[in-house]
Formats: structure tokens, C-alpha cells, sequence
């Protein structure tokens, strides 16, 4: 199944925030460590020249709004039924974003831009997955992508998201490497934020076994990115000034630290040669 996201069928519901980006009122919400996350990978691709874009796990697609502004031909793939449909009401009214659930066989070298933010962990065999979206590159294309980090911060939250596993900065730089690719950057992000965000995580599901009420790992992958029940309640004061000051506070902080292994999470910069 493909959705093209500019279906008139669908409505156009999302809102857009100069600071967090595009979001839907009363169901999908950018959380703090998703707030900081975009303000890295927003800045890595500031000079990237506008070219053919894909999104492996694109989520809620509030990325992918991101970069097709930026004049990017962008295409998410999200298996995820429920993220899919989301992404798809994200995305519409946007003329050069499309998302579906499946890639395509004609995807060889076909693409200038490859993106996938936090989707390796939830992949058992996350080599195989990562060279076949190599595949998809054209020689000298850019993949910018993120993963949680260090192995010893793996915690409750992280079965209740779906994860087989955190990464510390050498898993993920020999992935990578292994993949074909040729790394330009790396850095560590989030610092100290996120790991406030992710001891409140770790309380904010107790109780639950997986994401979304799922009964397993791949229901909870499918639901993970779009249960954003906690942060839903939470986004009025993420958008007062108070919130709004503390967040751009955070995402300056985070820059002291990037070349750290301080925060909890990873994004490589890397081109196919």
C-alpha cells in the first residue's frame, strides 16, 4: 500500500511551530528529546543541496515536512499502520512529501539523501537492514542517522518502545562502516536533557510492558513512535514562554557537548562513495 499525502481526502490538520515543527493537535506531538534531536539534524543538513530524500521509520512525518521545505523530494516509508496514517495526515498539503508502507525493487541508486533516525534499534538484524538502504543511495549520496545510546543505559523504557538494543559509539560507527558508507561526522547529542527525559521516561511507563497496550516487541515498534500520550498533556507548557525558553536553552546546551559521549543518543553523518 502507498499513501500519497496530498489525497484530498485527507484533512489538513497539522500545525506548524517555528521552534518544534509540524504537529497535530491532541495526537502527535514532538517530544523534548524529539525537539532536540531535530535541532541537530536540521543544522547537519543545513547545506545539503535539495535532492531526492528517503526516510526509513519516518514516524508521525514531521520530518519529512521539515525537509520537504527545505526543497527536498521526499518519500517516508513507515510500516507501522498507525504511524502511517498519521504521517499521512502530517504530510498532506505538502507537495513534495509522500509516504507508504513498503519500498520499492526500482529503489537502486535512485536517491541523493537517505535519513533514519532511531529505527536501527528496532531492527533484530540491523546490518542486513542498513546495507540494503545503502543500496538505495546514489555514489556520493549523504545517510544522516541516529541511534539511542550507550549499552548501559538500556532501561524499561526501552523494551516498552520495542528495542533490541542501545548502541555505544563503536557499535555504531563499525555498523555504519560495514554498511559501505564513509563516516564525515559523529556526534552525540541531547546532553542534559534527554537524560533527564530519559530517567522520567523510564517512570512515565512503569507498569506498562509494551508501548500503545501491545502485546509484544513489533507491536510496540508499530506503536512507539506515535504513543505520545505523556507529552500530549505536557505540550501546553512546552509551548509557554517559560517552556519555549528552557527548550532553546537545551538545544544550545546540547552543542557544548556534542563531541562528548555525554547524551543518550547518536547521529552519523555519512556518504557513499
Amino acid at each position: 500500500m502507498t499513501v500519497q499525502a496530498t489525497l484530498t481526502a485527507t484533512p489538513v490538520t497539522a500545525d506548524f511551530d517555528r521552534q518544534y515543527g509540524s504537529f497535530l493537535p491532541g495526537r502527535w506531538v514532538p517530544a523534548p528529546r524529539f525537539v532536540l534531536r531535530r535541532d541537530r539534524i536540521l543544522a547537519l543538513a543545513e547545506g545539503l543541496r535539495a535532492g531526492k530524500m528517503v526516510e526509513v521509520g519516518c514516524g508521525a512525518g514531521s520530518l519529512l515536512c521539515d525537509m520537504a521545505l527545505r526543497g527536498h523530494d521526499c518519500t517516508g516509508v513507515e510500516t507501522s499502520s498507525q504511524a502511517l496514517a498519521i504521517a499521512a495526515e502530517m504530510t498532506a498539503g505538502q507537495d513534495k512529501a509522500t509516504v507508504r508502507s513498503t519500498s520499492s525493487s526500482t529503489w537502486d541508486r535512485q536517491f541523493d539523501l537517505l535519513m533514519s533516525f532511531d529505527v536501527l534499534e528496532h531492527i533484530e538484524d540491523d546490518a542486513s537492514a542498513l546495507a540494503q538502504w545503502v543500496g538505495w543511495l546514489k555514489p556520493g549520496a549523504i545517510a544522516v542517522l541516529s541511534v539511542p545510546g550507550h549499552r548501559k543505559m538500556w532501561s524499561p523504557r526501552d523494551a516498552w518502545a520495542g528495542h533490541f538494543r542501545r548502541y555505544d559509539r563503536k557499535d555504531f560507527t563499525d555498523l555504519v562502516e560495514q554498511a559501505g558508507l564513509q563516516i564525515e561526522r559523529v556526534e552525540c547529542y541531547g546532553f542534559p536533557l534527554s537524560n533527564l527525559t530519559h530517567w522520567l521516561g523510564n517512570l512515565s511507563v512503569k507498569g506498562q510492558d509494551y508501548a500503545g497496550g501491545a502485546n509484544d516487541t513489533a507491536g510496540a515498534t508499530a506503536a512507539s513512535g506515535t504513543d505520545r500520550t505523556t507529552h500530549v498533556r505536557l505540550f501546553g507548557i512546552q509551548r509557554s514562554l517559560l517552556g519555549r525558553a528552557a527548550m532553546s536553552l537545551a538545544c544550545l546546551v546540547q552543542k557544548l557537548f556534542l563531541r562528548t559521549d555525554l547524551g543518550d543518543g547518536y547521529i552519523i553523518v555519512a556518504r557513499k562513495p
